[in-house]
Order: C-alpha cells, then structure tokens, then sequence
C-alpha cells in the first residue's frame, strides 16, 4: 500500500513537471508562485517565509525571486514596516500563470481520485517484519595514556 501510494505520488510529481515546462516555468518556480499566492492572510510573503514554504535556502529563494522577477512573474516592494525585509509580490502575469497551473493541477488531482488513496500508516508498519535489536558493540581496549594514535611530528 504504500509503495503504491509512493508510486501515485511520483506521478503526479512528474505530471506537475511536465506541465510546468511545457508552460515556461520550472517546477520551482511554479512552488514559488503557489507560496506567495497561497500565503496565509496576505497577498505577498517575505523571502525567509518562502524560504520555509519551500523547505529551501534563504539566498536559494533568493536566486529564484530574481529569476521570476526576470520573467515578469514577481516583484520586490520594500517592507514600509521594516526596511531590512522585502515583500514578494505576484504580477498580473504571475497570478495569471498560478491560476492556470493551479487549474491544470486540480484537474489531474481529479482524475487520480480514488487511485491516490493515502495508506493506513498503522496497518503498513505492523505488516513489517518486527526489528532486531541492535548489536551491541564490544568496547575496544583502551589506548595508553598520551597515545593518539597519529604520528609524532
């Protein structure tokens, strides 16, 4: 069960590539563009939040912010709170681009309904042979005094 679920999963995740491509962007790029769009109560999120939506590096995050401002898809606004932070916010480009792959998704999500069924964690893990117990090791003899065992310079 769950190597099938794994195996639903990885399809999706290939389809979720595949369609990203094929609409110019990167998978990545696409998760970006869901965080800042998805960010609870606002419309923008900082690089560090991203950061942790994404469950990537800060200067990886943002690379990425300087890619998709490039394509046009965001744009950096200077935090009137706090000058030391950047909001990230989506274009009109980025929000159409969202929407459209947020439509493509849900519907491949639609048509893997009932195939993509989550496992039964419990049932999994008692249909699994029972663990050993770990060998215990047997203590090496001790070294003598002032001896490190690296050569004397």
């Amino acid at each position: 069960m769950l190597a099938e679920f794994r195996y639903q999963l990885r399809k999706y995740l290939r389809f979720s590539e595949d369609v990203t491509q094929r609409e110019g962007v990167t998978p990545l790029q696409y998760q970006l563009l869901l965080q800042i769009r998805g960010y609870p109560g606002r419309q923008w999120a900082t690089v560090a939040e991203l950061a942790e939506r994404l469950q990537a590096k800060h200067h990886g995050v943002v690379a990425l912010v300087s890619r998709c401002e490039e394509l046009g898809l965001v744009r950096r606004v200077s935090s009137a709170s706090d000058l030391r932070k950047v909001e990230v916010h989506l274009t009109d480009a980025g929000e159409a681009m969202v929407l459209h792959l947020a439509q493509l998704h849900r519907a491949e999500l639609l048509a893997l309904q009932g195939r993509f069924v989550v496992p039964d964690l419990a049932a999994t893990e008692a249909a699994l042979p029972p663990r050993r117990k770990p060998r215990t090791r047997v203590d090496a003899p001790a070294r003598p005094p002032g001896r490190t065992g690296k050569p004397a310079c």
